[in-house]
């Protein structure tokens, strides 16, 4: 077998630090970038969840609204919530 040369030497082992290098980088930010794609799925879902929650309770408000614009439903609502009294109705409040 021949013997390589000092320059040969010193070529294969600088591109063998270099690919080293190149490859230690590319894992290390293959692994931040999927790291940051687990945490964006987390945060999707944990906004789905709010979301639904918002939908939730807008339907509930839409559903207060329309029960609020019956003028039995608005008195009875008044009476229990704020106290208010017919003519000649007695309140009691009872403290639970």
């Amino acid at each position: 077998m021949t013997k390589m040369s000092q320059k040969t030497k010193f070529r294969v082992t600088f591109l063998a630090i270099v690919f080293i290098i190149s490859i230690v980088a590319f894992v290390s930010t293959t692994v931040s970038y999927v790291s940051q794609i687990v945490n964006n799925n987390k945060e999707i879902e944990k906004l789905k969840l709010t979301y639904n929650d918002k939908l939730t309770e807008e339907e509930n408000l839409k559903s207060e609204i329309s029960r609020l614009q019956d003028p039995e439903y608005m008195a009875k609502y008044a009476r229990e919530k704020y106290l208010y009294s017919k003519n000649g109705e007695i309140i009691i409040k009872i403290e639970e």
